[in-house]
C-alpha cells in the first residue's frame, strides 16, 4: 500500500508550487463569480491600484485581507464577486510618460499634438503599465480576473460621462475662479491627497508698510515674494494698538497705483506676532477667505510655472524662490526690513508627484458641490446603513463630510477623462452626455477630471452603471470596502458622495479600515530612511504565504502594523511547521472520516476536539468583526503549541508501531479530523501550504472550494469534556515540570532516567507522561533527586534516579557558559534602559520588548547561580 505521506515532496519550497497552484485556481474558473447563481452574493472592489504602480507592503496587507475576506465567504457557501482594475492615475502616470519622452526622444508634452500624446501614454501602458497584476497573482490573490477594468475603459468613461450630466444639470457642478492647490512643476491644480506637508527652514522677514514717521504697520512673513500680491494688512477689531488705522491706506512698495488698506478680522491673533498680518488674497487659502469676506482684490502675480508675472515691477519673470531673495534685498535697500532676518521652521505644503512647495492659487477651475452630497454620506453612517469598523474612526469620517469644502475636479492635464463640457461662438456652454454630440463649432474644455472623480464611482462603474446588469443587479451594493484609514476622506467619502447619489444606495454596507505597514520601530517606509521592504523579495525568500500570514497575524482593525525579517521568518518555520505536521500525520496513518463515539476516545482525543472547537468558534467570531490578528494570533498557537507540540507527540503514543489497537485508530481520525480543520481556518491567510498539505491529506480537489468548518465538523457537538480538559493539563504540566527539573540537572533530553511517582487519577496517561517526560519505570532504584509538583488534585512527588547521568565537569563548563551568555545580556539590556536619549526616542512596544529581555536574562542568571552552587 502507497504511503498517502509519499503525495508530498520531501520538504516545503514555495517556490516549487505557488505559481501552478494559482494558475489551476484561475483556471478551474474557482474566482469567476457567477451572477445567476442561488447562492447568497458578497462583493468587494479592488481599491484599483495605479496603472504605474509596483506592489508595495500597504497593496499587499490590503490583498491579503481581502482575499483572507473571499476566501472564507466562498468556502461559507456564498457566490463571490472579487472585482480587480486599476486607475488611471492621471499625474502619476502623465508625468512618468513625459519624462520617458524627454529622456527618448527629448521632447516636452507640447512638442505633440494633444491626441498624438495620449496615444504614447496609451502605448507606455500597454508595455509597461498593470505590472501590479502580476505581482497580485504572485501573493496569491483571488480576484476574478474576467472582470477586470480600467479607470479609461469604454464603461467606466460612460459612466464618468453620466454622472457629470446628472450633477451638472442639478446645479451641483460648476466653474469658478477660487484658490487651489497649484503645483508649477506640473502646471496643474492636485488634490489635498497630492499634498504632504513638510517641516522646512526657512526665513520670517518683518516687513513695515506705510510711513515709518506716519501711519505704518510691521508685518511678518516666510514668503516674502507674496507681497507682491498683497492688498490689505488686517488686524483684530479689539486690538487697540491698531483702532485708529483701520480704514486707512497704505502705499505698497513697489507697485504704484496699488494701496493697501488696513481691515480689522476676527481671523487675526492679535496675541501672535506683530498682530497685524499682511493679506494676499490669490495665495493664500485663508487670506483668500478674508478677502471674500472684505471684498477685495485678488490680483495673481505668478503664472502656471511660478515665475513672477503681470506686476509690473522689475521681478517679472523671476522663478518664486529667486524673488523671494531679491524682493527681500529691495526691501532692504528700501529700509522696510525692520528686524534681523531669523531662520524659521514651519510646516509646508509639497507636490507629492513633482516634490516641490505647492503654490496656493487663484485659479479657473471646475468644482462639485458637495453640502447635499456630503449630507448623504454622512447621514449612511449615523443611520448605520453602512458600519465602518472600527467605530473609533467614525468622528474623523463625520469630521470630514461635516465640514467638506467644494471638491475641485478639473486638472490641467491630457491624460484622463476630458471634461465633457463644451464652449460655442459666442460662448454658450453646453454638457454633453454619453451618445450625444456637441453642437457644429463647439470647442471642447481643455482640462481633464481629477482621478478621484472616476475612481469616486468604482463600486457600481465597474459593474455596469448606468446601463445595468445581471452583475450589477446581484452584488450591488458591495458587501464590504478593505482599505488604509488613510485615505477614509479622500476616497471613501468620495465613494459614499458619488454612490448615494448616482445609484440611490449606499455602495457598500461595511467598510473596514486597516492600519498602514511600518517598520519594526514603528516608521513610516521612506526611501531617505532607507527601511522600505519590498514584498516581493519576501515572497522570494520565504513565499508568499509568510509573506501573507506575516501580515495577517499583524492586521489590528485602524491600527498601523510595524513589521520586519524576523516576523516573516518566524511565518516561513510555521508554514515548515504545518507541512511537518502534516507529512508526520500521514506516514502514521492519520484520515480524515467519521468521528468514533465519544466514550471510545482518549482524554488527549477528547481535548484536542473541545480545543478545536473553542478555536474554530472564535476565529469565526474574530473574522466576522475584522480582527485578523486575533484570529491568525490564535491560529498560530493552538497549531503549534497545542496540535504539534502537545497532541502529535501524544499520538505518537496512542498509535501503535506495530499493528493496530482501537485506539491507535480513533486517534488516526482525530488528528486528521483536526488537521482538516486547521488547515481549513488557516487557508485565507495562508492559502498555498493549506492547499498543498490539504489535497494530500482528503484527496479532495481544492480547499478554495471546501466547506468553512462548522461545529459539527469539529468535534460534533459534543458537549465539552472538563475532566478530560483537566487530567491533561494536569499531564502537561507534570511533563513540562519533569523536563525542566531534567534539564536543571544537565540530564540530556534524549536520555531515559528511572523514575518513580504517583499518577492518580493520570493513571490512564501513564505511558504518555513517561514517554513524553523520558522516565522509566525503576528497577532497582535509588533516588537522587526529587521534586514536587503541585496539580489541580494535590501535590505529586516526583523522585528521580540522576546518578551516572550527568558528566559533573562538563555540566560546569556549559552551565558557565550560558552565565556569561545571561550576564552579557543584562549588561545590554541595562545600558539601554538606562539611556535616557533612546528612552525619550524609542516606540512604548521596544522599550517593552527590551525589559522583557531583561527580567529574562535575570532569571537565567538566578537559575544557573543556583545550580552552580549546587554542583559545587
Amino acid at each position: 500500500m502507497t504511503n498517502r505521506a509519499d503525495k508530498l515532496p520531501k520538504s516545503w519550497d514555495p517556490k516549487a508550487v505557488e505559481k501552478g497552484l494559482y494558475e489551476g485556481w484561475v483556471e478551474k474558473g474557482y474566482f469567476t463569480a457567477d451572477p445567476n447563481s442561488d447562492k447568497q452574493p458578497f462583493s468587494v472592489m479592488l481599491p484599483p491600484p495605479n496603472v504605474t504602480g509596483q506592489l508595495h507592503m500597504g497593496h499587499a496587507l490590503n490583498n491579503t485581507l481581502i482575499d483572507a475576506i473571499t476566501r472564507r465567504k466562498r468556502m461559507q457557501g456564498f457566490e463571490v464577486l472579487w472585482l480587480p482594475g486599476m486607475d488611471h492615475a492621471g499625474i502619476a502616470t502623465q508625468t512618468k510618460v513625459e519624462a520617458m519622452l524627454r529622456e527618448k526622444e527629448g521632447k516636452k508634452r507640447w512638442d505633440y499634438e494633444r491626441e498624438e500624446f495620449i496615444e504614447k501614454v496609451w502605448e507606455w501602458k500597454r508595455e509597461y503599465g498593470g505590472k501590479i497584476t502580476d505581482q497580485m497573482r504572485a501573493i496569491g490573490s483571488g480576484v476574478d480576473w474576467s472582470r477586470e477594468r480600467f479607470t479609461l475603459d469604454e464603461g467606466l468613461s460612460n459612466a464618468v460621462q453620466t454622472i457629470f450630466k446628472q450633477l451638472y444639470d442639478q446645479g451641483m457642478i460648476y466653474r469658478a475662479n477660487r484658490l487651489v492647490n497649484w503645483s508649477p512643476v506640473l502646471e496643474t491644480a492636485v488634490s489635498d491627497i497630492e499634498v504632504v506637508y513638510k517641516d522646512v527652514e526657512g526665513e520670517l522677514v518683518s516687513i513695515l508698510y506705510g510711513d515709518p514717521e506716519g501711519d505704518h504697520v510691521i508685518v511678518a512673513t516666510t514668503r516674502v515674494e507674496t507681497m507682491l500680491g498683497d492688498v490689505a494688512v488686517a488686524v483684530h477689531p479689539d486690538d487697540e494698538r491698531y483702532k485708529d488705522l483701520v480704514g486707512k491706506r497704505l502705499k505698497h512698495p513697489f507697485i504704484a497705483d496699488r494701496e493697501m488698506v488696513i481691515v480689522a478680522d476676527t481671523y487675526v491673533d492679535p496675541e501672535f506676532g506683530t498682530g497685524a498680518v499682511k493679506i494676499t488674497p490669490a495665495h493664500d487659502p485663508n487670506d483668500y477667505a478674508l478677502g471674500q469676506r472684505h471684498d477685495l482684490p485678488m490680483p495673481t502675480i505668478m503664472d502656471a510655472t511660478g515665475h513672477i508675472a503681470d506686476t509690473g515691477t522689475q521681478f517679472d519673470g523671476m522663478d518664486r524662490f529667486e524673488a523671494r531673495v531679491k524682493i527681500r534685498e529691495a526691501l532692504a535697500e528700501q529700509g522696510r526690513i525692520v528686524k534681523e532676518v531669523r531662520p524659521y521652521l514651519h510646516s509646508v505644503g509639497h507636490s507629492e508627484r513633482s516634490g516641490e512647495p505647492i503654490e496656493p492659487r487663484l485659479s479657473l477651475q471646475w468644482f462639485v458641490k458637495v453640502d447635499e452630497l456630503a449630507q448623504m454620506a454622512g447621514d449612511a453612517v449615523r443611520t448605520g446603513e453602512t458600519k465602518i469598523h472600527p467605530t473609533n474612526l467614525e468622528p474623523r469620517y463625520f469630521d470630514w463630510v461635516d465640514d467638506m469644502h467644494d471638491w475641485t475636479i478639473s486638472r490641467q492635464l491630457w491624460w484622463g477623462h476630458r471634461i465633457p463640457i463644451w464652449y460655442g461662438p459666442e460662448g454658450e456652454v453646453v454638457c454633453v452626455g454619453p451618445g450625444e454630440e456637441a453642437p457644429a463649432g463647439y470647442v471642447q474644455d481643455e482640462d481633464v477630471l481629477d482621478t478621484w472623480f472616476s475612481s469616486a464611482l468604482w463600486p457600481f462603474s465597474t459593474m455596469g452603471w448606468p446601463e445595468g446588469s445581471p452583475e450589477l443587479d446581484k452584488f450591488y451594493p458591495t458587501s464590504v470596502l478593505v482599505t488604509a484609514y488613510d485615505i477614509l476622506f479622500f476616497w471613501v467619502a468620495r465613494m459614499m458622495m458619488f454612490g448615494t447619489f448616482g445609484t440611490k444606495q449606499v455602495p457598500f454596507t461595511d467598510i473596514f479600515l486597516h492600519g498602514l505597514v511600518r517598520d519594526e520601530q514603528g516608521r513610516k517606509m521612506s526611501k531617505s530612511l532607507g527601511n522600505g521592504i519590498d514584498p516581493m523579495d519576501w515572497v522570494e525568500r520565504y513565499g508568499a504565504d509568510a509573506l501573507r500570514f506575516t501580515l495577517a497575524r499583524g492586521a489590528n482593525p485602524g491600527v498601523d502594523l510595524p513589521v520586519g525579517e524576523d516576523a516573516a521568518q518566524s511565518s516561513r518555520n510555521f508554514a515548515t511547521k504545518l507541512f511537518n505536521a502534516t507529512k508526520f500525520a500521514l506516514m502514521n496513518g492519520a484520515v480524515v472520516g467519521g468521528l468514533p463515539e465519544r466514550a471510545q476516545l482518549s482524554d488527549a482525543d477528547k481535548w484536542i476536539l473541545d480545543r478545536l472547537e473553542e478555536v474554530r468558534a472564535q476565529v469565526d467570531d474574530y473574522l466576522d468583526r475584522y480582527q485578523f490578528a486575533k484570529a491568525n494570533e490564535l491560529l498560530f498557537h493552538f497549531a503549534w503549541d497545542e496540535l504539534c507540540d502537545w497532541y502529535l507527540e501524544i499520538a505518537k503514543v496512542q498509535i501503535p508501531r506495530e499493528g493496530n489497537s482501537e485506539q491507535g485508530e480513533n486517534t488516526k481520525l482525530v488528528l486528521g479530523r483536526v488537521l482538516d480543520a486547521v488547515l481549513r481556518m488557516l487557508h485565507p491567510a495562508m492559502p498555498f501550504v493549506t492547499e498543498t498539505l490539504w489535497k494530500a491529506l482528503t484527496d479532495g480537489e481544492s480547499l478554495v472550494i471546501a466547506e468553512w468548518p462548522t461545529k459539527e465538523m469539529t468535534n460534533g457537538g459534543e458537549v465539552t469534556d472538563e475532566d478530560a480538559r483537566r487530567r491533561i493539563a494536569d499531564a502537561q504540566k507534570l511533563i513540562t515540570e519533569i523536563r525542566r527539573f531534567r534539564s536543571d540537572q544537565g540530564v540530556k533530553p534524549s536520555q531515559w532516567v528511572p523514575a518513580r511517582l504517583e499518577f492518580g487519577d493520570l493513571v490512564g496517561l501513564e505511558d504518555t507522561i513517561r514517554t513524553l517526560a523520558r522516565v522509566e519505570k525503576p528497577a532497582d532504584f535509588q533516588p537522587s533527586a526529587s521534586i514536587e509538583i503541585r496539580l489541580s488534585h494535590g501535590t505529586t512527588e516526583v523522585e528521580l534516579d540522576t546518578s551516572g547521568t550527568v558528566d559533573l565537569a562538563a555540566e560546569r563548563k556549559r552551565l558557565e557558559k550560558d552565565l556569561k551568555t545571561a550576564e552579557k545580556e543584562l549588561e545590554t539590556t541595562a545600558k539601554k534602559l538606562g539611556n535616557e536619549a533612546f528612552l525619550a526616542k524609542a516606540p512604548d512596544a521596544v522599550v517593552e520588548k527590551i525589559k522583557q529581555r531583561q527580567q529574562i536574562a535575570q532569571e537565567e542568571f538566578d537559575r544557573i547561580t543556583a545550580r552552580l552552587q549546587e554542583l559545587s
